[in-house]
């Protein structure tokens, strides 16, 4: 037996009295705190997004929907990116004007050949003001977690104001808890005992964030 299914033989057995009526997971907690703090404007509150990005070490871009492609390509050159991860499902314009390697996300590819891709770049499911936070649900415009993990450049599409909320009980109303969620709050950054910050040691260490609208 293996260690996964001792882990799930305990949680049957300590489900086994529950009743299949009972009441779902979601409502047996009161969750009565407060949705979002302060009454913002959409506007004030992409403002907000941008700033707490920026402060998590983010660089924030913004710009319409026309000026997206060229923006992408500049971003793509300025780093001589000569590769980039593309998921399935990204709209192909945003590429349009890059003259970059495109690697496609396959289930089969190593950890070593993805970190020889220069950049990726992906959509987002949603992104929260208050924390400075980006949420990926692994949609085909977002890829597999692991493409915006391992690349040490990271370019991520926001549409503001529809894929923006203040805060992160707001996000999880949007979200689904059975996908494959990565949140992110700025490039991958660590400290160690006196406090000496290390970025890129566990995910890309320059992350853009697009506000695109």
């Amino acid at each position: 037996m293996s260690s996964r299914e001792r882990v799930l033989g305990r949680v049957r057995r300590a489900l086994a009295d529950v009743p299949p009526g009972d009441t779902p997971y979601d409502q047996v907690v009161p969750r009565d705190y407060l949705r979002e703090h302060g009454d913002r404007t959409a506007a004030r509150t992409v403002d907000l997004l941008a700033e707490n990005l920026a402060d998590y070490r983010a660089v924030v871009h913004r710009c319409t929907e026309a000026e997206l492609p060229p923006l992408v390509a500049r971003l793509l050159a300025d780093r001589k990116a000569g590769s980039v991860l593309v998921p399935p499902g990204l709209e192909a314009g945003w590429l349009a004007e890059a003259e970059v390697t495109r690697v496609a996300d396959r289930a089969e590819s190593t950890p070593e050949e993805l970190d020889r891709v220069d950049s990726v770049i992906t959509a987002c499911a949603v992104a929260i003001a208050e924390t400075g936070t980006i949420v990926l649900d692994g949609g085909p415009d977002q890829g597999r977690r692991r493409i915006s993990l391992v690349p040490d450049h990271h370019i991520c599409v926001v549409r503001v104001p529809e894929q923006v909320v203040a805060s992160v009980p707001q996000a999880l109303a949007r979200l689904t808890p059975s996908r494959p969620l990565t949140w992110i709050s700025g490039p991958s950054a660590t400290s160690d005992i006196e406090l000496d910050r290390v970025e890129g040691v566990h995910g890309p260490r320059t992350l853009e964030v697009l506000l695109v609208g």
